[in-house]
């Protein structure tokens, strides 16, 4: 009983304070990310008080909260549009990839750790967050921009992708044998072509079973098939936030919609829970040691996302404004992040220190990345991009014969 009091007044504490973190964080008009993440490490290990009862509340809660936030982005666009989007953004994925993975690769041989570690750290600076940014472009109002689904469309490739790496650099890390690596690889991909089939072909079906009609039975019919195809796809070593991503788009028409009202209060609820658990399992003390390489890597790589997101949003024929707002929208990591590091840390075969500077590359990315996405919206910015447009139009167009 004593357990269950406790926790109900940890909680109930750390939720006031996340309310009243997020009324400030509006009155001034930016991204309450930063400061719940900052919350997280105030209460979390090595901070100024330890909340030890309810960090597995929280760690579930976290989990939940990525699961809600993608399934809402999954519900904003239907099967034939994430396709197309696939398609055309191919291009952007491989640029990503090679922009954003080299310099982590590089960095973790230059340190001296071996390859598997540059492996690793080079899956850590690749993938952004889709939970930061599905809340950043929630946050700042641009779900409905022309370039979101350029964003989408590289974080969707992403996670694909991770459904393939994970597996391998499990097996990397655990030294089996070519074959159980090809096993875990091959059923990796299978269940990826087998949601996706599902979610496109069958998608109708799905909605056809759950009724607009009835709030009650929706939010729970919708919620239960959410975590069930997540947690499925997470045991097949898939990521859960491909699954859920999935699920979103597999719904369609009135269900879609009368959805999004229904778990918006509750994807605002955990996608808080989620960030301030990122900070709860995470020492301060560890930071200063490699707070500067951390630095250096954070630099380099939010440049080569910034890069990533304007060629992939031109690629598709968006304006300049929405090739910046691209760019800048695609720099924080977290999630992903955080599990490769961890699986990194659990095999105990890579340097020690790696754990500490993924945990503080993400904090900085994260941190400073919804705060620069705010960049394209001011308007010393906007004239200045008025400025570049004007100025190429106003270059002489070259004679020919």
């Amino acid at each position: 009983m004593h357990e269950t009091t406790t926790l109900l007044v940890e909680v109930g504490a750390l939720l006031l304070l996340l309310g009243l973190l997020g009324r400030l964080s509006r009155r001034f008009g930016v991204s309450p990310i930063p400061l719940y993440l900052l919350a997280g490490l105030a209460f979390g290990h090595g901070g100024l008080l330890p909340l030890a009862a309810s960090e597995e509340f929280f760690a579930v809660g976290a989990e939940i909260g990525v699961i809600l936030l993608l399934v809402m982005l999954g519900l904003e666009y239907s099967a034939n549009e994430l396709v197309g989007n696939l398609r055309s953004a191919a291009p952007a994925g491989l640029i990503d990839a090679v922009l954003n993975a080299l310099p982590g690769f590089g960095f973790a041989l230059l340190l001296g750790w071996g390859w598997v570690a540059a492996v690793v750290l080079g899956g850590i600076t690749w993938i952004s967050s889709s939970g930061v940014i599905a809340k950043v472009l929630g946050d700042l109002g641009r779900v409905g921009n022309r370039e979101t689904p350029v964003i989408l469309s590289v974080l969707v490739i992403e996670d694909l992708a991770m459904a393939l790496y994970l597996p391998l650099v499990t097996a990397l890390l655990a030294g089996v044998g070519l074959v159980k690596g090809g096993i875990a690889l091959g059923i990796a991909v299978l269940t990826v072509v087998v949601v996706l089939v599902v979610a496109i072909r069958f998608g109708h079906l799905i909605s056809a079973a759950l009724s607009a009609k009835d709030p009650e039975a929706l939010l729970l019919g919708v919620l239960g098939l959410t975590l069930l195809v997540a947690g499925i796809a997470a045991r097949l070593q898939v990521s859960a936030a491909v699954g859920a991503f999935l699920v979103g788009i597999a719904l369609s028409g009135p269900v879609a919609h009368h959805a999004t009202e229904l778990l918006s209060p509750l994807r605002d609820l955990f996608a808080a829970v989620f960030f301030v658990f990122f900070g709860l399992v995470t020492d301060p003390r560890d930071m200063p040691p490699v707070l500067l390489p951390a630095i250096a890597l954070a630099v380099v790589t939010m440049g080569t996302k910034l890069v990533t997101g304007y060629l992939a949003a031109r690629r598709a024929g968006i304006a300049e404004p929405g090739r910046w707002r691209a760019g800048f929208a695609l720099m924080p990591r977290g999630e992903f992040s955080i599990v490769i590091a961890g699986l990194a840390v659990a095999a105990g075969t890579v340097e020690p220190k790696l754990a500490a500077l993924a945990t503080a590359y993400v904090l900085i990315t994260v941190i400073t990345g919804p705060m620069l996405a705010r960049l394209p919206d001011m308007r010393w910015f906007k004239q200045r991009v008025r400025r570049r447009i004007a100025a190429r139009q106003a270059r002489p167009v070259p004679a020919t014969d």
